[in-house]
């Protein structure tokens, strides 16, 4: 598996003072810091531009926050106490910058998680609404994204050099290229080697790896030029703008190669989703759109309609190829725990959904930073954390029956004839704690019946002694030999008590409410007439998950004797055989039944946005019996005369349209889920109550993804919460992410992660001198590990978890080019206009900065050489392979980073000759 991250800073001790120059006794170096830099600038340039010197000794001066501890010179053991202080309060101060990072993340995700509505207007003139997402991927990858994972070294370089008098610094810069090395060698190298053998992850997004890769390495030889070829030990004004206009640029080249601007025509562009896959993509090349147009925000879109394939349903999207494989993915589970558990209802299939959808959903680089982080610290599961939230919410909402009865109907719908006499309707009490006697008021009320006509007018009050929990109404309905349309009337719940004359109500708390159904319809069915025979719709719109069909054919106006009414199905767009299987038959209605179902059974082809249709007809129903027999009476034979009126005929639909499409219910369900599973909604936080709650509480942290037990904390994440309480407690008044869309906390935390970084950057320093490091090695070595190793933990869960290789590898590339274009870009171009204002020039030391540089630019095209090659067949993607190649890989990469260390070491102390 190659050496684990945590044994590396005990190997570069070792390492460091086998490199270190010997010294008669523990007394710091005199080198000079701070405001001494520039004499020496001055003096190195003059005596030998482009070199430097290299003395023997180091002194502490006081930094940008923290004075220098006196006296300079203690005694041994007391200067071995302040390396092991200024040591563990500089790991204290990393852990507390991952800790801010770690909201700084959140509120990341949370901007690059913007939406907006786009309407889509189809050639027919329907028009749909769809929300997607502001930033594109890729821009966002490379500026927020990698600003939050790069932040204390882009600021330590800024405010190292403004800190000292606008001069130059060794820290920050060697703090970036140290970072660079790390996250190149060491980081990729973890990630190949954590895959498990066999599997492998590639790069998806391939042109924009290769944009990122190259400005990557680009920019340090850009540095290694400004540094010792162009103006050798001076930067000047232009070379530092150019260093930071070159950030913009990689962004636009990188978004270009996303996009595929440069490699197809673009001038004329459209959406459409892929009938096969379901997958909204953008077209390009195209000379002109085919049968869609866009509008977004009320504009349209300059290309015009025109012929085309009508099933092609656009969205118009930056990052759609990707929103729509979330989309199909939650479809997908969905319908395999459908599979699995037919006899849950969809809100138990949702609440299963959910963690396994936050589990396989692609994340961002911020989110992996976020999880990491939480879990090291005690903080627990966001995934876990967040589903078993939303179960606890969702169990809430029907908690208050342990205390509360829930009285309602039974049913919201009844029906009868009119011939029935008495109709019974039930009314139900559920939960509560059963100790109390409720009482509740009925009352009928007209619709089309009328009271006294066709039903009895009834009212009263029923009552529910404790254990009592189901009471019946009666309702008498009137018969009569008119023909008439099928009437309703209702019936209402009322005024519920606990004493039987007092006031509406129950008390406070509740102990028992009314819940729907409180009224229920009663249908008085017509039995003087064979029936109307219908569909009870025009259009009936289906799943084509929907194994079979049931269509219902309902008996209107009456219900005497019985009738077959034959049907069959024709084609449509949908095609039997293919989408639908063709059903032909005949209904068969009993006397005085009402309703009966036609069993259609559809084929699921597994398609997505998907809208076909067929049809189900009706012929013309045959009377089989009249409901009387043998020799009439004259009463029955009158009764005959009438019935005979009274033929069944087919009634206003008898052709019904089935259209098989994703169900509305599955629609909103898939959303529901989406909404539930964003990333921004998991790590962001609502309130300042929530962010204290949740800095004072210890949660599990690692554990198996697959399951959803909730475990209890071990005791490491005790400890781990209880070590971090004070920086957990101290970030929870950041503003939550919630205010101003994830602005104010990026604000906010950006700050804080300033001012740790300042003071970062005198505890290094300090600790430097004390132990005789300079800020060369202090910067490549220590710095630089604890700004990394964070990142590195992210990238080994998102290696492991994600299907590609992109924000575990591409992430870093893209962070390494941000570190120069920024860190060193802002920095110098602030110092350069500085002394270029008073008239001096900003003088830069090539000597270890440009050798590190140098020694960087020649791993990294090894590195980038060997991530290439394993994309071959024989190894399949840059992570994980085979056992053997994995291995051997991730030990080049790590003797790489070994071999870097050593030699710019070697070089700070002069025992190898560097620029």
């Amino acid at each position: 598996m190659g050496p684990h991250p945590a044994y590396i800073p005990a190997f570069l001790l070792l390492s460091l003072v086998l490199v270190c120059p010997p010294c008669s006794s523990y007394s710091p170096a005199l080198v000079h810091r701070g405001q001494s830099q520039g004499h020496n600038h001055d003096s190195a340039n003059a005596s030998a531009p482009g070199r430097r010197s290299c003395p023997g000794t180091v002194v502490c001066h006081p930094g940008i926050l923290l004075p220098v501890w006196l006296p300079l010179n203690p005694p041994p053991g007391e200067q071995a106490g302040r390396a092991v202080i200024y040591f563990l309060s500089l790991m204290y101060i990393f852990l507390g910058v991952s800790i801010i990072a770690d909201r700084f993340m959140a509120s990341i995700e949370v901007i690059t998680s913007q939406e907006k509505e786009v309407t889509i207007t189809k050639p027919n003139g329907e028009r749909t609404v769809h929300t997607v997402r502001i930033w594109n991927e890729t821009v966002s990858n490379l500026t927020l994204m990698a600003l939050g994972s790069s932040a204390p070294e882009i600021l330590l370089s800024v405010i190292e050099v403004c800190g000292h008098g606008f001069n130059a610094g060794e820290l920050g810069p060697g703090t970036i290229v140290g970072s660079a090395a790390f996250n190149m060698l060491v980081i990729i190298g973890f990630c190949v080697v954590v895959i498990p053998d066999g599997e492998t992850r590639k790069i998806k997004h391939l042109r924009v790896f290769f944009v990122t890769a190259f400005w990557s390495i680009f920019a340090y030889i850009w540095l290694y030029l400004i540094l010792a070829v162009i103006s050798p030990g001076v930067v000047e004004v232009w070379e530092a703008i150019v260093t930071l206009l070159y950030f913009p640029v990689c962004v636009l080249l990188a978004w270009i190669a996303d996009r595929r601007l440069l490699f197809y025509k673009y001038m004329h562009k459209h959406y459409r989703a892929d009938k096969r896959h379901g997958i909204v993509v953008e077209m390009e090349g195209d000379t002109e759109p085919k049968g869609i147009d866009v509008v977004v925000d009320g504009k349209m879109s300059d290309g015009a309609p025109c012929a085309g394939n009508s099933s092609s349903v656009t969205v118009s999207v930056q990052t759609g190829h990707e929103l729509d494989q979330n989309k199909d993915e939650v479809v997908q589970i969905l319908k395999d725990l459908k599979a699995k558990h037919p006899d849950k209802d969809l809100d138990q299939l949702i609440e299963m959904a959910n963690y396994s959808a936050l589990v396989h959903q692609k994340k961002s680089r911020a989110f992996y930073r976020v999880q990491v982080t939480r879990m090291m610290i005690g903080a627990g599961n966001i995934l876990r954390k967040h589903a078993a939230e939303r179960a606890r919410r969702t169990g809430a909402q029907g908690s208050d029956k342990a205390t509360c009865s829930h009285i309602c109907f039974e049913s919201a719908q009844y029906q009868c004839t009119e011939n029935c006499g008495t109709l019974s309707l039930w009314v139900v009490l559920d939960g509560g704690e059963g100790q109390n006697t409720f009482y509740v008021d009925y009352c009928t009320e007209n619709g089309s019946a009328n009271a006294g006509a066709d039903y009895e007018f009834s009212q009263g009050t029923l009552v529910f002694k404790p254990g009592e929990t189901k009471k019946e109404i009666k309702v008498g309905i009137l018969d009569d030999d008119i023909f008439e349309e099928d009437e309703h009337f209702f019936v209402r719940l009322q005024n519920l008590r606990l004493e039987e004359s007092g006031a509406d109500g129950t008390g406070t708390p509740p102990k028992a409410r009314l819940v729907e159904p409180q009224v229920a319809t009663v249908t008085i069915l017509d039995d003087d007439h064979a029936g109307i025979f219908t569909f009870s719709q025009k259009v009936l719109r289906v799943s084509e998950s929907t194994e079979r069909l049931s269509v219902t054919v309902v008996r209107n106006s009456g219900s005497r004797g019985t009738v077959a009414v034959p049907y069959h199905t024709v084609d449509g767009s949908a095609k039997a055989g293919v989408d639908y299987q063709q059903v032909v038959g005949e209904l068969s209605f009993a006397n005085e039944q009402t309703s009966q179902t036609i069993e259609v059974p559809i084929i699921n082809v597994g398609e997505t946005e998907k809208k076909e249709s067929f049809f189900v007809v009706l012929e013309e129903p045959k009377w089989l019996k009249r409901g009387l027999s043998g020799k009439p009476s004259p009463e029955e034979e009158e009764a005959r005369r009438i019935s005979e009126m009274g033929k069944p005929i087919l009634g206003e639909h008898s052709r019904i349209e089935v259209v098989i499409e994703e169900s509305s219910e599955l629609k909103s369900t898939v959303e529901k889920l989406l909404t539930e599973t964003n990333m921004a909604v998991v790590v962001g936080s609502q309130s300042w109550r929530e962010q204290f709650i949740e800095a004072v509480t210890v949660s599990a942290g690692d554990t198996d993804e697959d399951g959803q037990e909730q475990r209890l904390p071990s005791c490491f994440d005790y400890f781990m919460h209880v070590f971090c309480v004070f920086w957990k407690i101290l970030f929870a008044f950041v503003p939550p992410t919630q205010y101003w869309n994830g602005w104010a906390c990026f604000i906010v935390s950006i700050s804080v992660i300033g001012i740790l970084t300042a003071i970062i950057g005198d505890l290094a320093s300090h600790f430097g001198c004390t132990v005789g490091l300079r800020d060369t090695v202090t910067a490549v070595v220590f710095v630089a590990l604890g700004t990394s190793l964070p990142d590195t933990f992210a990238s080994k869960v998102a290696a492991t978890q994600d299907p590609y290789a992109d924000a575990s590898v591409g992430n870093v590339t893209g962070s390494n080019a941000v570190n120069v274009f920024l860190g060193i870009g802002v920095a110098w171009t602030i110092a350069s206009i500085y002394h270029n204002v008073n008239g001096n020039a900003f003088k830069v030391e090539p000597g270890s900065l440009a050798f590190s540089v140098t020694l960087f630019t020649i791993f990294a095209f090894i590195a980038m050489g060997v991530l290439m090659l394993r994309r071959r067949p024989s190894i399949g993607g840059e992570l994980g392979g085979p056992h053997v190649p994995k291995v051997l890989t991730a030990l080049l990469f790590f003797g790489l980073w070994f071999l870097y260390i050593l030699f710019s070491s070697l070089e700070a102390y002069c025992h190898i000759t560097g620029f």
